[in-house]
């Protein structure tokens, strides 16, 4: 039995959200209903170790007609796509690769597209004695935190035929209505109560300050001043604490929204983590910020 594996990813742009009042941020101001619409979607292959983002589909036709496929079943289904070689395109001619990392260039892509969500799609192509056949397995994480949100399988069935094209089609056929009805209930999730992030805030080795430090006009501890910043600046208020020490503040579960609700554009953590910075430099303090997929640092000089 011969086995061929070709991998490839999608990416997902989706959901515009309509802005409602609700905490003072207006960012991440919503209270009230949402509108869903199909989401847009970009289908780039993958890469696996020793191939080029970049140029791994130039020489394989294979690889090509496959992620057209794919496209072509969203398209199937009413969902925008967009053309990923052209913006690869547009990206290499506007020289926006600042590194040959190839997760950095993933990183890149997602940023330039505005894509929301990524699908990573592996299509096994099983050739044998009594015909051949593909598999499709389908997986989806959320683009700024890394969250699982889907999966599913699809088969073709087995023939005798080296039509990978229709075999690949037969294939995203079987599975694609139920991905993408979980896809949206998702989305709808993730819209309404918002996306999450983890926050962990300490203090560096030569620090001054503790969380019970007196800071700010009012006087309160540090600890307090947080809460009541995340109080107000958490998507609907939604925020859970899971420890506090002198040196430490860990919020394990801190919702942000999908879309900026002032300016209906994507939101991440890095905004978020922005605004938090900003926070801590109008108290008089000194902070250094990273962020990590969903998690952003916080550290106190």
């Amino acid at each position: 039995m011969k086995y061929k594996y070709i991998n490839y990813m999608i990416l997902f742009v989706t959901l515009c959200v309509t802005n409602f009042a609700f905490s003072q941020n207006p960012a991440t101001n919503s209270g009230g209903q949402v509108v869903t619409v199909q989401p847009k979607i970009m289908v780039i292959p993958y890469t696996r170790e020793g191939e080029d983002l970049r140029t791994v589909l130039e020489d394989d036709p294979n690889k090509r007609i496959a992620i057209t496929k794919i496209k072509e079943g969203f398209d199937s289904r009413g969902f925008t796509t967009v053309d990923f070689i052209a913006k690869l395109k547009a990206a290499k001619d506007n020289h926006v690769f600042t590194s040959d990392n190839q997760t950095d260039i993933k990183s890149q892509i997602i940023q330039m597209s505005g894509a929301d969500v990524y699908v990573q799609a592996e299509v096994i192509i099983d050739n044998t004695s009594s015909g051949n056949s593909v598999k499709l397995i389908l997986t989806a994480y959320e683009a700024s935190t890394g969250n699982s949100l889907a999966n599913k399988v699809g088969e073709s069935g087995r023939f005798y035929t080296e039509d990978y094209n229709k075999l690949a089609s037969k294939a995203v056929e079987s599975c694609i209505q139920d991905f993408l009805n979980v896809m949206q209930a998702k989305f709808t999730d993730i819209v309404n109560n918002g996306k999450s992030v983890i926050v962990d805030i300490s203090f560096d080795a030569g620090s001054q300050h503790n969380m019970a430090s007196e800071i700010g006009s009012d006087g309160l501890p540090l600890s307090d001043q947080i809460e009541a910043w995340m109080e107000k600046n958490a998507f609907k208020n939604n925020y859970h604490i899971q420890g506090t020490t002198d040196l430490k503040m860990i919020l394990d579960d801190v919702k942000i929204p999908l879309k900026d609700q002032a300016t209906g554009n994507n939101y991440n953590p890095n905004k978020f983590a922005l605004e938090l910075f900003k926070f801590f430099k109008g108290l008089g303090l000194q902070p250094a910020k990273d962020v990590k997929s969903s998690t952003i640092y916080i550290t106190i000089k």
